[in-house]
């Protein structure tokens, strides 16, 4: 069976072999084993599920968290002659009807599924008068009720084991920590599940974090110097930020699209399809959008608040290079930030226990931010791989950060804290450290305090930046009524006996976009970006003619290919990556033709 997997993955989707542990996975599933799958977003996890599909009898049943996706993917499958279909609320009873009848007679070879759905006594009932290749749960760490991504309904997806106990079944995830690995295995009834755990480097990706200092122009100078052109995703916590910020990019002639639960479904729809369809679209997002999403030539993922965990921050940057080219996490997070995440964990319902986990991811996610070393040693050590070497294309490894010692600061804002009660925020206590007679602090008396004025050999934004450091490192605490009071944790004991000294990053003025990664176009010559300009130009037109995002005609790294290897036949396109039976068939003479007339416009220089 393994030998007529990869002869569709050769034949069908045009690759020559399995990426590890893809064909491991397969092999497991071929088998009739459970399988639970790590890998890195971009990493080929469709097809250890889909490929199986395609080889065992019956249908594959992929549940998945994203109604929106669903057409995208079926599209995608559907041009790759595999026959896809979704079952979801969009569909009218006709063509659900349509689907269900193809689903009886054997018709289908995949079939997309939202939990929901799935898990209504009708179509279980459905599934049981067909015959099932496998159940893939894709998104798996949506079953985990304290993760960043927390979908109910997958809570129940163990009932596919006790229904059909004889039908393998692949869990799938980009982002798991060990605890929400458990979590999955026990919650899913995957204990038997072999588990395969892909290394979660993304080595193309720079990451970048720093100080919030004005964060639009600081957007602005990022999108102007590194990516004028490219699509990309903002995030920011707020619906209403992000309605702002798409508004502000838009303003600044960037084509920007808002996206959070609060717009109408239609809207978010419509935002997404052209966020897969145009080229240089930016995305201005809550967390409410990218989980699923396909586009492989995202070129940046921004962050203008800080994530809650590392979790959260490792998916959400995923969505970045997934070709495999140079790609930007770029973040910028301040004090406000931590102050607001606090509060808002604080302030929620949930359990102690709860709480007490959110609060060390959260404490995790700072650790990243205020880090000296580098980022991905951090990042990966996280996930469990602690052996990597420093990365080289992070922002610690290509400008090292510098240290001061922060000791006596630190006691003395500790200390201002202190004597001004623990009821005053951040900007209060450093008008006193600064000695500012300002009306509030005259009226409380605070102007007579013996840390009246005892800072001045730093200025606003150095204290500023020490606070942040200070609250990031569990030294003071943030009250949860709103008021954003400043109170001593007991951590900071030994740092005011004088039994610990503190060592804190020295924060930079950041300035443009600089050590800017080699994009794919710069790396050609001048010829070569000409047939490269036409060959998308040419997935483009064919695109728009059917109505789908030009990486399902093909992907930039098959494009590229053709351009490297020139292919003159059928027969030789054929051997270009990413260029299966299928497209071959409905793709091959257009753009052969391309190629061809460039060789003519060549010769004739």
């Amino acid at each position: 069976m393994m030998t007529l997997a990869l002869q569709r993955l050769q034949n069908t989707f045009g690759y020559d072999s399995f990426r590890p542990p893809q064909d491991q996975v397969i092999e497991a599933l071929l088998a009739g084993r459970d399988a639970l799958v790590l890998m890195p977003t971009g990493g080929g996890k469709s097809l250890c599920y889909q490929l199986p599909a395609l080889v065992r009898d019956g249908v594959g049943v992929v549940v998945s968290p994203l109604i929106a996706l669903m057409e995208d993917q079926v599209r995608a499958l559907s041009l790759l002659g595999i026959r896809a279909a979704f079952l979801n609320s969009t569909l009218d009873t006709e063509s659900a009807w349509q689907v269900e009848g193809a689903l009886r007679k054997g018709e289908l070879d995949l079939l997309y599924i939202a939990p929901e759905r799935l898990l209504q006594p009708r179509t279980l009932e459905l599934l049981h008068h067909c015959r099932i290749a496998l159940f893939a749960i894709d998104e798996a760490h949506c079953v985990s009720q304290w993760g960043h991504d927390f979908r109910p309904e997958y809570l129940k997806l163990s009932a596919l084991h006790e229904q059909f106990p004889a039908v393998p079944r692949i869990a799938l995830t980009a982002t798991a920590d060990a605890r929400t690995r458990q979590e999955i295995i026990h919650r899913l009834g995957l204990e038997q599940a072999e588990v395969f755990v892909r290394g979660f480097d993304r080595p193309n990706i720079r990451y970048r974090i720093t100080q919030k200092q004005n964060a639009r122009s600081q957007l602005k100078r990022f999108l102007e110097t590194e990516h004028p052109n490219d699509a990309g995703i903002v995030y920011c916590l707020s619906r209403r930020k992000v309605e702002e910020t798409a508004q502000w990019l838009s303003d600044q002639g960037w084509t920007a699209l808002p996206y959070h639960a609060g717009l109408s479904a239609e809207v978010r729809q419509a935002h997404q399809h052209r966020f897969l369809t145009e080229e240089g679209v930016v995305v201005v997002a809550t967390i409410a959008f990218g989980m699923g999403i396909d586009k492989p030539n995202v070129r940046f993922v921004a962050h203008l608040d800080l994530p809650k965990s590392v979790e959260a921050y490792y998916q959400e940057t995923g969505r970045a290079g997934r070709d495999g080219e140079p790609a930007d996490a770029w973040m910028v997070y301040g004090l406000q930030d931590v102050i607001f995440l606090r509060q808002m964990l604080e302030g929620s319902d949930a359990g102690p226990e709860q709480k007490r986990i959110e609060r060390q991811r959260l404490e995790a996610m700072l650790g990243l931010c205020e880090i000296t070393t580098c980022r991905r040693q951090s990042l990966l050590a996280y996930f469990g791989e602690s052996e990597h070497p420093p990365c080289g294309n992070c922002d610690t490894c290509l400008d090292p950060v510098e240290t001061w010692d922060g000791t006596e600061a630190a006691r003395k804002a500790l200390s201002a804290v202190y004597r001004t009660g623990q009821r005053f925020g951040v900007s209060y206590v450093i008008d006193v450290l600064l000695g500012k007679t300002t009306e509030k602090v005259t009226a409380n008396g605070h102007d007579r305090l013996s840390t009246f004025g005892i800072g001045t050999d730093l200025d606003l934004k150095a204290w500023r930046s020490l606070f942040r450091q200070l609250v990031a490192r569990g030294l003071l605490e943030v009250d949860t009524e709103g008021y954003g009071a400043l109170r001593l944790s007991a951590a900071c004991r030994p740092l005011l006996k004088g039994e610990v000294c503190l060592e804190l990053r020295q924060d930079k003025r950041q300035s443009g976009g600089r050590r800017r990664q080699v994009s794919t176009d710069q790396r050609l010559t001048l010829p070569q970006r000409e047939l490269w300009e036409a060959l998308r130009g040419l997935r483009r037109e064919l695109a728009e003619q059917q109505d789908v995002p030009p990486y399902v005609i093909f992907h930039d790294a098959t494009l590229l290919e053709m351009v490297q290897r020139q292919p003159g036949s059928l027969g030789q396109l054929a051997q270009v990556s990413g260029v299966g039976k299928s497209k071959l068939e409905r793709y091959g003479d257009a753009f052969l033709e391309v190629l061809q007339a460039h060789r003519g416009d060549a010769a004739d220089l």
